[in-house]
């Protein structure tokens, strides 16, 4: 029998058993989408985090004084012990730093902002020097941005994301109005671009103010961000790194041979992290979705097991007309395989169909790798072959006489 004729028996046998083949294809289908959806989901959210990353450029790196993913409770009160990170650190590392062309410092917390009795929560209010808009790669689509002189005198100036414009202010121009910010008035002169959303939450629900204005409402016990860009290409990178570690180890008083109190960080760093983290909950839940697949091999091996018992005569019809044995072998290894098959290709497109819905409602980006559409056929068809071995060779090894002799 030849492997097409196999594969024709093997779909007229799914035809003929509609119920029951949907109810053995199941596990098969469940498994293979999990594993699509999930590879769909983390391939995209690595795409989406590279190309944000990149987006503040290969040569910016921050110095913090606490790393910005923490994994136990442990790294979390160690870090806390740490000294915050003043504006006086800042302005050293920006006076010191040979290396470094751009030097900026952050702040940032949640609040409210009103303007005209309506009301905007949790916005994100942001204390920048006035290099930070470029060092945070954001453009200024309406107006300016901050100056020296709105730094050094404090202005209540403002420049707000778009989120700002379309939910509380509405049409004309925002330039010159004036919002709310924890009651306190602020004056309008920027709009950035548009950012667009993170895992569905959006990046343009901010205001950023100028740093010294920022203390002064909020007090100066947060610790200052500083983002510095090295210039000269990546050998540049690690001595304007290596400057502003010495710098801070100096202000900061660390011990020759002791660890940094701080965090330097890079996007090299923000990958490193979001992959590991991304490689754990893959493997998690591809490791559920192998679960499904077990249970649809058990499965398929029970049906093709019936199927050998109903079809005993056939196979003895088959070895009297002189099929040998590895012919019977094969023919139900490619019935099982092509079974097992069916429901990886309706796996796969439920895999990618969900993934695409999630995009849709949820915001969260996916993409779809064509290596991950064929890892999906290849565990299908694995768990075919290996689960239709045992009924296979059961087949396989039936004596022609007594095939015959069974009844119908």
């Amino acid at each position: 029998m030849s492997i097409l004729e196999a594969f024709k028996l093997a779909l007229q046998s799914l035809w003929g058993n509609k119920l029951r083949s949907i109810l053995t294809l199941i596990g098969v289908v469940m498994g293979v989408a999990s594993v699509i959806m999930v590879l769909t989901l983390v391939q995209g959210a690595k795409r989406y985090i590279s190309t944000k990353l990149s987006g503040y450029g290969a040569d910016v790196f921050t110095v913090n004084r606490m790393s910005s993913v923490i994994l136990s409770a442990d790294q979390y009160f160690s870090y806390q012990k740490r000294k915050i990170i003043r504006i006086e650190d800042y302005d050293a590392v920006k006076d010191g730093c040979d290396d470094c062309s751009e030097v900026g410092a952050s702040l940032f917390k949640n609040t409210n902002v009103v303007y005209n009795g309506h009301s905007s929560n949790n916005t994100g209010i942001r204390g920048y020097t006035a290099s930070m808009m470029s060092l945070n790669n954001i453009d200024i689509a309406l107006g300016r941005g901050f100056t020296p002189a709105d730094e050094d005198h404090a202005f209540h100036s403002c420049i707000v994301g778009y989120d700002i414009v379309d939910n509380l202010i509405g049409g004309g121009d925002p330039l010159g109005k004036e919002i709310r910010v924890d009651g306190i008035p602020f004056t309008i002169i920027g709009v950035g671009d548009r950012q667009g959303k993170t895992f569905g939450q959006s990046q343009d629900n901010w205001v950023a103010v100028p740093i010294t204005t920022y203390q002064q409402i909020y007090g100066y016990n947060d610790s200052v961000d500083i983002y510095a860009r090295a210039g000269g290409g990546s050998l540049g990178m690690v001595r304007a790194e290596d400057e502003a570690r010495v710098i801070m180890r100096s202000r900061r008083h660390n011990a020759p041979g002791a660890v940094d109190d701080f965090e330097i960080q890079t996007n090299d760093t923000f990958l490193d992290i979001a992959n590991q983290l991304l490689g754990v909950f893959a493997w998690v839940v591809m490791g559920l979705g192998s679960i499904a697949l077990v249970v649809g091999g058990v499965v398929i091996m029970n049906i093709m097991l019936v199927s050998v018992t109903e079809r005993t005569r056939e196979i003895g019809v088959r070895k009297a007309l002189g099929a040998k044995q590895r012919d019977v072998l094969m023919q139900f290894l490619i019935e099982s395989a092509s079974l097992a098959s069916v429901g990886g290709i309706f796996g796969i497109l439920l895999g990618v169909l969900v993934g695409k819905l999630i995009t849709v409602f949820v915001g969260f980006p996916t993409a779809v790798p064509i290596w991950a559409i064929f890892l999906g056929l290849f565990l299908a068809c694995s768990v075919g072959i290996f689960f239709g071995v045992y009924p296979a060779s059961k087949a396989a090894r039936l004596d022609p006489v007594v095939a015959l002799r069974a009844e119908m």
